[in-house]
């Protein structure tokens, strides 16, 4: 279909399609899910599920997270009774599961070792205690203090 511009576009439709796909594209590219380093990312991960304070079943040890970073690293610390740092603390997801690893090097505990996974069916934490101090591996469940 011929225009009344001998067949060429006007200035202004020629510019119309190029501008609409690049304000598409700016619209796409604002509204793109970012991964975030909030707590809010750690919410669409299930990780912030973790922060709380966890007693051990057998002991009264206790594990207190007190936030989950957005690279799975925990700000937690333990107690036996008394309070120690972590060495290592951090939660991972491996698709439904959340693993959670942490290492105890104070206080003669020589890199000793909790593996554990969350279960959410029962609100708690369940793995191996790798005490390698002793040279052995205790099974092991803490309990969310409410």
């Amino acid at each position: 279909m011929a225009s009344k511009f001998g067949g060429k576009m006007p200035m202004n439709n020629r510019l119309f399609i190029p501008i609409v796909c690049l304000l598409a594209m700016i619209f796409a590219v604002a509204h793109a899910q970012v991964p975030s380093t909030s707590r809010a990312g750690n919410e669409a991960l299930g990780l912030g599920i973790l922060v709380g304070k966890w007693v051990r079943l057998e002991g009264g040890y206790v594990i207190n997270i007190h936030a989950v970073q957005s690279d799975g690293k925990l700000d937690a610390a333990y107690a036996n009774p008394k309070p120690l740092p972590f060495s290592m603390a951090e939660a991972t997801r491996e698709g439904d599961a959340l693993k959670l690893f942490f290492e105890l090097r104070a206080g003669g505990y020589g890199g000793s070792t909790y593996t554990l996974n969350y279960d959410a069916s029962s609100d708690t934490l369940r793995g191996i205690y790798n005490q390698v101090v002793v040279k052995q591996k205790f099974d092991v469940v803490f309990a969310r203090v409410k």
